[in-house]
């Protein structure tokens, strides 16, 4: 039996110089030479009994590291303490029935920055590959602004899903969607000045927003979208388990059989 291709969506976990603040990755890499050290004084065990050719064990620590700040999976209780009109789920209450389903790329690499994703561009790409959604599908919004990844350009440019967008893809019957950029809306900062610009106080967020009145859940940078067909493979997003978590980390891949 041939063995399925898995093709790996997530960003390495990693410090990364170029990127803001608030999304650095700090982790403390501990030697085997300095663990050899640590099992000798702290378990007592003498070098005699020490095993020969061993050094000692290699141990990892995760510094700093926010929920949102690799590719990662937003649960409801990021949008809002109250979705639907009941308590949000936290990403430890998701079911992982919703995270393993038939996967479905939309193609909106040709968005420019700023420039949000509307019904139509969905619609568009869709009918172009013959590809009818149905309950359960995985979409993921393919931008390549996974280029963009580890630069400061990152978290401030970009397409995104717009707030009807956002609300048709639920209405087809998808729970989990993700973007291969840094967020689901337009860049942050270009939807604050902008809401000033339009003084529109539903503007700002208006696509994660959607999950308060409609429950979904998306994952937010994504990679390497560009090598997965339109169709015909399926998408593996499991979450940690962080109880009351408004996200977690995923390794997300696609596997086509």
């Amino acid at each position: 039996m041939e063995q399925p291709k898995i093709i790996d969506l997530s960003k390495p976990i990693q410090y990364n110089a170029g990127d803001p603040w608030f999304m650095k990755v700090k982790i403390k890499h501990k030697s085997h030479k300095k663990s050899h050290w640590l099992i000798r004084l702290a378990l007592g065990l003498p070098s005699k009994l020490f095993p020969k050719n061993w050094i000692g064990w290699a141990d990892d620590k995760i510094q700093s590291m926010g929920l949102h700040s690799t590719t990662h999976l937003d649960a409801p209780w990021h949008y809002g303490p109250v979705v639907e009109g009941k308590p949000a789920k936290t990403i430890d209450q998701i079911p992982l029935e919703w995270c393993y389903g038939d996967g479905i790329v939309i193609d909106c690499s040709h968005k420019e920055d700023f420039v949000a994703i509307t019904v139509d561009d969905l619609k568009k790409d869709l009918d172009k590959n013959g590809i009818t959604i149905k309950q359960g599908n995985i979409v993921l919004i393919r931008t390549d602004r996974d280029k963009l990844m580890g630069t400061p350009d990152f978290p401030d440019k970009g397409t995104g899903m717009s707030r009807e967008a956002t609300e048709w893809l639920i209405d087809q019957g998808v729970k989990v969607m993700g973007i291969d950029q840094w967020g689901w809306d337009l860049p942050l900062k270009f939807m604050a000045k902008k809401a000033k610009e339009l003084n529109d106080p539903e503007y700002f967020w208006e696509g994660h927003r959607v999950g308060i009145n409609k429950e979904y859940l998306h994952m937010e940078q994504l990679t390497n979208l560009a090598a997965l067909p339109v169709s015909g493979f399926k998408v593996c997003v499991f979450p940690l388990k962080i109880v009351g978590g408004s996200a977690a980390p995923a390794r997300v891949v696609a596997i086509i059989e």
